[in-house]
């Protein structure tokens, strides 16, 4: 009995012991227990890995992150040379309140008066005038500026421990009325060869589905599908991905904000560490997959893109009229609104064939 008894607590002291030492699962309470994930850099400093600042391209205190690449005559003159035809795409999708929008973001047009002024003088000019309340930077065919997306490392509420684009933290970055630091009005305008990749035409689809995750299998099958096998990508180059969701706009907006097709960790890495690509950008509302095949990622790619690297990400994109003229290298125009303290920016890209 006594055997019996001593055997059984023993065992039980083992396993509680071994419960006990059991690694804790990744979890935002454990994120330290997430290195070896895909959007963990090296040492887990922070939740995505080592800590990123200063910048190792732009230097301690730059706010315009990849867009000063197109400061350098070279990448600008890179982009000049695609536009050999003559042929101007429109990019972007137009303003209004019915588009999808994403959480409890809205977009509201007024026109005060019809007319709103007038008549002045004896040829009676009258005229109209608008009221906009919306997220300026954050509907539509929008960009993702730098101040945009961050890291908290330290508990809830310590702004010095919320880490933004080269180091920047919630303190020296957050204001009610407009951020003082990494605001859109710091970017550059942007001049740049586009690469267009169409990866629904590489899954044989007229149109991904959420939770699908682009690879850089598939980059290479787009390549070699649009005759690009070898492609030399630069610095400074924009990268966009077609994947049909865009077809949603305006005909499912349920769905087209339930998820979406995108780019995982392989796909954005390669675009930091070895394109150095100076915009990213796609026709679905966030670029990189959601929902992720990680559970524990919330917009992890996000991270990976804007804090640690600066890289601006252009969303919502219209690339249908590009697909259909097979136009797969272009040259792309686009001026972020310099609108001071933004987080990002509408606007109207285009394309130059």
């Amino acid at each position: 009995m006594w055997r019996s008894t001593t055997a059984v607590a023993l065992a039980t002291a083992i396993l509680a012991l071994g419960t006990s030492g059991a690694r804790a699962e990744c979890s935002p309470e454990n994120w330290r227990e997430c290195k070896g994930k895909p959007w963990v850099i090296g040492e887990p400093e922070t939740p995505i890995g080592e800590k990123w600042w200063p910048n190792p391209l732009w230097g301690e205190g730059d706010e315009a992150g990849s867009t000063n690449w197109y400061t350098k005559p070279e990448v600008v003159m890179r982009a000049v040379a695609e536009a050999d035809r003559g042929k101007v795409y429109r990019l972007g999708r137009p303003y209004e309140a019915k588009m999808p929008l994403f959480g409890a973001r809205k977009f509201s047009l007024r026109i005060p008066g019809t007319p709103t002024g007038g008549p002045f003088g004896a040829n009676k000019v009258i005229w109209h005038d608008e009221f906009l309340a919306t997220e300026i930077g954050q509907v539509g065919t929008q960009f993702d500026g730098l101040g945009h997306i961050g890291v908290m490392i330290g508990g809830p509420g310590d702004k010095d421990q919320m880490r933004f684009y080269n180091g920047f933290t919630e303190t020296e970055v957050g204001d009610a009325y407009g951020l003082k630091k990494l605001g859109t009005e710091k970017l550059h305008p942007i001049v740049a060869r586009g690469i267009l990749l169409d990866i629904a035409a590489v899954r044989g689809v007229e149109m991904m589905e959420a939770g699908d995750e682009i690879t850089m299998a598939d980059v290479e099958a787009a390549l070699e599908k649009q005759g690009m096998a070898g492609f030399a990508f630069e610095e400074g180059d924009a990268v966009f991905f077609h994947t049909g969701w865009g077809k949603l706009w305006n005909v499912d907006n349920d769905k087209f904000n339930s998820g979406e097709p995108g780019i995982g960790m392989e796909v954005a890495r390669w675009l930091t560490d070895e394109v150095k690509a100076g915009v990213v950008g796609a026709d679905t509302w966030a670029t990189e997959v959601v929902p992720n095949p990680d559970p524990a990622c919330a917009f992890c790619i996000h991270q990976h893109l804007i804090p640690r690297h600066g890289l601006v990400n252009q969303e919502n994109m219209y690339l249908d009229e590009l697909v259909a003229d097979r136009v797969w290298t272009f040259m792309y125009v686009y001026s972020p609104v310099p609108i001071v303290g933004a987080t990002g920016s509408i606007g109207a890209p285009v394309a130059i064939d």
